[in-house]
């Protein structure tokens, strides 16, 4: 079997997408299987701080979006999209509408894609927001440090 990394480029941005846009799918319809089959067993989704997060596994995942998606009437929404196969990454902007709420969120997803399989391994969540008065926001639980980002102002 060849591995995702190895398809051709163009192959894997369309897969790429299609797997994100199947995860939104299966968000939108509270079904966890379709959910859980987009990503890695051991993937991780990570959030901005005070939001329960990350969460770990593909079911937990899931579950945990479903129960949202129960209990707000959550809807999403893909609003941009770019994938990035030289990288096995991806980006996107969604909208986050909470029916049951009366209200709706912006932000962005950065989504890592498993070289074998080319399932998704993490998300990490950004949300527009207003500012709370924080003197650090970051994603809490995400190991910055260990992925090479910068820890000091130059």
């Amino acid at each position: 079997m060849t591995a995702f990394a190895d398809l051709d480029r163009d192959v894997q941005r369309k897969q790429m997408e299609s797997t994100i846009r199947t995860y939104f799918d299966g968000c939108n319809e509270a079904n966890v299987d379709k959910m859980a089959a987009t990503f890695a067993p051991d993937a991780v989704h990570y959030f901005p701080p005070g939001l329960d997060g990350p969460w770990v596994g593909n079911r937990t995942i899931a579950e945990n979006w479903r129960t949202l998606t129960l209990i707000i009437g959550s809807a999403w929404t893909i609003d941009r999209l770019i994938a990035e196969p030289e990288s096995l990454q991806a980006v996107i902007e969604w909208t986050h509408y909470k029916t049951k709420l009366g209200g709706f969120l912006r932000g962005d997803e950065w989504y890592k894609f498993d070289p074998e399989t080319g399932l998704i391994t993490e998300i990490r969540a950004f949300y527009a927001s207003a500012p709370d008065g924080r003197t650090k926001v970051e994603l809490q639980g995400y190991d910055y440090k260990g992925q090479g980002y910068h820890l000091e102002c130059p």
